[in-house]
């Protein structure tokens, strides 16, 4: 076993599976908090639209960033 390696896998492993996994989850967690939020506050339509459309274009950005960074390594 490498002195590197925790459980077999790398810190390069380890640290790609958190940012895609882990941070995937968390936005879906964050959809959950904003839709309990606009739930709650009575956000209406267009408050509710508005929370979710801020967070989306956070999520596109990330996404974007995924595709750019593997449009890369090809």
């Amino acid at each position: 076993m490498n002195a590197a390696e925790l459980f077999g896998f790398t810190e390069q492993q380890i640290s790609w599976f958190g940012l895609t996994f882990g941070l995937t989850a968390f936005m879906l967690y964050m959809l959950f908090i904003i839709g309990q939020i606009a739930y709650q506050s009575k956000a209406g339509l267009f408050g509710t639209f508005v929370l979710f459309l801020v967070l989306a274009l956070g999520m596109l950005g990330f996404a974007v960033k995924l595709l750019i960074q593997w449009l890369l390594d090809i």
